[in-house]
């Protein structure tokens, strides 16, 4: 098991990031390693999705799909998410959006089991790297339409 966290100060308001954040069906038009997103349930509420994505990691040219549980907090700001069908072996984590004097902290924290058949430890780090690489952009480019949002 691999465990990931990463955080990112961005210059918006949590309610702005936080509802760019939500709108993971546009993620595809500024996000370049996420090719798609599509919403397959949503609770009356709101505040549970099931989500489909694809992802391309181009260094291995391998796409990655997996079927996805949203669970969003509007009061916490939160988003607990864990895989229900995919490629992953297993993958779970959590997006936190806080106040911070600068306006927004948004950490990621992401476990998750992806074992490439015929891959060895080498490969797996390779594999961990793109995992980064990955959920830094998803959350540069909510930074950068948050930040954007605002001017």
């Amino acid at each position: 098991m691999a465990k990931v966290e990463l955080e990112l100060i961005i210059h918006a308001p949590v309610e702005r990031v936080y509802a760019v954040a939500r709108e993971v069906e546009a993620f595809p038009q500024f996000m370049p390693d996420v090719k798609s997103v599509r919403i397959l349930e949503k609770s009356e509420d709101g505040r549970r999705t099931l989500t489909e994505w694809v992802a391309y990691a181009s260094q291995l040219r391998l796409q990655v799909r997996w079927t996805e549980e949203d669970l969003w907090n509007d009061t916490e700001h939160t988003c607990h998410f864990r895989q229900v069908k995919g490629d992953y072996d297993r993958m779970e984590g959590v997006w936190r959006f806080e106040p911070h004097p600068e306006g927004t902290r948004f950490y990621c924290e992401l476990d998750y089991d992806l074992h490439v058949p015929l891959l060895g430890p080498i490969v797996q780090k390779v594999v961990h790297h793109l995992v980064i690489q990955n959920l830094k952009g998803i959350m540069e480019g909510i930074r950068r339409r948050a930040e954007e949002a605002g001017k």
